[in-house]
């Protein structure tokens, strides 16, 4: 039996991730929601959410002792973050005076207010926190978690901050909000993205579906 394993840190739409991941999981496959390290490290697959605040993210997985299991499983298994389950993965964010975060790759998550315009070229209002439909669009086009995913495909989005990364090969998806900014990540056996694939309808299931088959290479 393959066992795809989520992180429960109390930080993140868990219910809908897991039910989401049940949905479309093999025959074969068991979904388990885990703060156990030992659970989490001997499974096969593992999912990373979470929403909120980059401080009481770090907070709970710092209290947690889970920093390290992340690091590890990030380096070693199949894996995919969600929205803050992303942002965390760089060095730094600016919010809130600045928080450090668990640092794999090199880069900041940024803030929008301040750097994006009020208005996009449409003459529509640009809010903060970025919450609806947009498009991501392909950078890494042959990953195997944009198989059956159309290029431009739209999925569900909730946030006020972006990923910088500095190596810029990372960036899998491409969004446009008032700036272009990495909406995906990815390499070697990981995969990260900004959007809520649980909340994105087929698009976002069929992307939820390639990494239950993925084996964490490219």
């Amino acid at each position: 039996m393959s066992i795809i394993a989520i992180v429960n840190y109390n930080m993140g739409n868990l219910h809908s991730v897991t039910k989401a991941l049940e949905h479309v999981a093999p025959n074969g496959t068991k979904v388990i929601l885990s703060a156990s390290p030992e659970e989490i490290l001997s499974a096969d697959k593992i999912v990373f959410p979470g929403q909120g605040a980059a401080r009481d993210c770090m907070n709970e997985l710092n209290q947690s002792g889970l920093v390290e299991v992340i690091r590890e499983a990030a380096s070693t298994k199949p894996f995919l973050g969600i929205c803050m389950g992303m942002q965390v993965l760089l060095e730094h964010s600016e919010e809130h005076n600045g928080v450090d975060c668990i640092g794999l790759y090199k880069g900041h998550t940024h803030a929008f207010e301040g750097r994006i315009p009020a208005k996009d070229e449409q003459g529509e209002r640009l809010k903060v926190p970025q919450m609806g439909w947009n498009r991501i669009y392909h950078q890494q086009a042959d990953h195997p978690l944009w198989k059956g995913v159309e290029d431009g495909s739209r999925f569900y989005f909730v946030h006020s901050y972006f990923v910088d990364p500095e190596d810029q090969s990372l960036m899998a998806g491409r969004s446009e909000y008032g700036l272009s900014y990495a909406s995906a990540i990815a390499k070697d056996n990981l995969f990260a993205i900004q959007a809520h694939p649980e909340k994105s309808a087929d698009d976002g299931l069929q992307l939820l579906k390639n990494f239950t088959q993925w084996d964490g290479t490219i």
